[in-house]
C-alpha cells in the first residue's frame, strides 16, 4: 500500500521552512497523541504516521533524499527493521522526544545548573514612628535567618570540597525510562534532581550549606513611608541549599500611634484645646508641627469647638516626592474650671447681661426649635 506524502502529512508545503515543519507537528501530535485519543486505533495510526513523516523532514539531509527518491530512499532501513528516522529504535518516539526536549529542556537545564533549591523569602515587620516616617531613618535590624556555612562555604561538602556528578543521571537531573513508543523521564531518585551529590557531607551544616543564624542589618526608610509600605532587600532572604541563590527580606513597615498627631494620607490632623476667651474674642496661639517646630495660627473671634484651620504644606511629606501635606488644626473650645468667687461673679454678671439671640446664635436657633416642636406637638 502507498505510504502518503510526508509534506501532506504534516500539512505543510514543500518548500516549507524547519520552524513551520516544526510547529505543525507539535500541532498535530498533541491533536492525536494516543494519550488524548485512549483507545482510537485510527488516532494512534495517524500520531504513527505524522512522527514517521516529522522524523524524515527535520533532518535535512533525510529531507534532501526524500525530495529526490521518495519513501524509496528508506525502504532498505525499513526492510532491516528500523525506521525512516534510521537508528533502529529512534522513529516517531524520539521525534516526539525532541519537541518534549525543546519545550521543557531548558527548565530542566536552569533546574539542574544551581546545586539546590533557591532559598526562601522572609517577611519582617518593622514598627516605625511617625517622625521616622517624616524624615526618613537609617534604621538596624536583626533578623534570624538561615545564611551559608563557613566551614564548607556553602557548598555541603566536607572542607569546602565540590560536589561530584551524580553517577545514576550523569548530572542531568533526570534519568529517562523507553516505555514502548515512549520515552518517560523522571526525576533522578538518586540526587533528587540536582545533578551532584555530595559523598562526605559538612559536619557543621550536615550537608545543607547553610546554617541557622541572626544576622544584622541595615534598612534604608526613605522619607514619606506609609503604613504597610513594603521594602525588598535582594539576597537577604534564607541562604539556598548547597550554594544556591538566597531569597529576598521583605519588610513591611506599621506605624506607631502618635501621642499628638494623626495622619490621614500625606495630610495630618491635631486637636488643639482654645482657652474660652481666646475662642470669644480671638487672638494668636501656638501648635506643634511635626517638624519639632511651632507655627501660628490666628484664632478669629467667635471660634466654635471644632472649626478647623488648615496650614499649608505642613504635614507629612510625600514618598518618591518634594511635594507635602497640609496640616489641620481642630479647635476644641475649653470650659474654665475651678474658679475664683470673682471670676465666677463675673461670668455671672457676663450671663446676665448676654442675649441669647447675639451670643449664642447655635443656642438660640436649638432652642427656637425645641419651642416649635412643643407649638407643634400641643395642635
Amino acid at each position: 500500500m502507498a505510504k502518503d506524502d510526508y509534506y501532506s502529512t504534516l500539512g505543510v508545503a514543500r518548500e516549507a521552512g524547519a520552524d513551520d515543519i516544526k510547529k505543525s507537528y507539535r500541532k498535530l501530535a498533541m491533536k492525536f497523541h494516543p494519550d488524548k485519543n485512549p483507545g482510537n486505533k485510527q488516532a494512534e495510526k495517524k500520531f504513527k504516521n505524522i512522527s514517521e513523516a516529522y522524523e524524515v523532514l527535520k533532518d535535512e539531509q533525510k529531507r534532501a533524499a526524500y525530495d529526490r527518491f521518495g519513501h524509496e530512499a528508506f525502504e532498505q532501513a525499513q526492510a532491516g527493521g528500523g525506521h525512516p528516522g534510521g537508528g533502529g529504535g529512534g522513529g516517531f518516539a524520539s521525534g516526539f522526544a525532541d519537541i518534549f526536549d525543546e519545550m521543557f529542556g531548558e527548565a530542566r537545564r536552569r533546574g539542574g545548573a544551581e546545586p539546590g533549591g533557591r532559598g526562601a523569602d522572609l517577611r519582617f515587620n518593622l514598627e516605625v514612628s511617625l517622625e521616622d516616617a517624616f524624615n526618613g531613618k537609617q534604621a538596624q535590624i536583626r533578623v534570624p535567618s538561615s545564611v551559608a556555612c563557613s566551614d564548607c562555604k556553602g557548598s555541603g561538602a566536607e572542607g569546602g570540597a565540590a560536589p561530584e556528578t551524580c553517577d545514576t543521571c550523569h548530572g542531568h537531573g533526570r534519568v529517562r525510562a523507553q516505555q514502548g513508543f515512549f520515552t518517560v523521564e523522571r526525576t533522578c531518585p538518586t540526587c533528587g534532581g540536582r545533578g551532584d551529590v555530595i559523598k562526605n557531607p559538612c559536619r557543621n551544616c550536615g550537608g545543607q550549606g547553610r546554617v541557622t543564624k541572626e544576622k544584622q542589618l541595615s534598612v534604608n526608610i526613605p522619607e514619606g513611608v506609609e503604613d504597610g509600605t513594603r521594602i525588598r532587600l535582594a539576597g537577604e532572604g534564607e541562604a539556598g541549599l548547597r550554594g544556591a541563590p538566597a531569597g529576598d527580606l521583605y519588610i513591611f513597615l506599621s506605624l506607631k500611634p502618635h501621642r499628638i498627631f494623626q495622619r490621614q494620607g500625606a495630610d495630618i490632623y491635631c486637636r488643639v484645646p482654645i482657652p474660652m476667651t481666646t475662642a470669644a474674642i480671638g487672638g494668636p496661639i501656638e501648635v506643634p508641627t511635626i517638624e519639632g517646630k511651632m507655627a501660628r495660627v490666628t484664632i478669629p473671634a467667635g471660634t466654635p469647638t471644632g472649626h478647623q484651620f488648615r496650614l499649608k504644606d505642613k504635614g507629612m511629606t510625600i514618598l518618591r516626592s518634594t511635594a507635602r501635606g497640609d496640616m489641620f488644626v481642630q479647635a476644641m473650645v475649653e470650659t474654665p474650671v475651678n474658679l475664683t468667687d470673682k471670676q465666677k461673679e463675673l461670668l455671672k454678671e457676663f450671663g446676665e447681661d448676654s442675649s441669647v439671640e447675639t451670643h449664642s446664635p447655635e443656642a438660640h436657633g436649638f432652642f427656637g426649635k425645641v419651642k416649635d416642636l412643643w407649638e407643634d406637638l400641643k395642635e
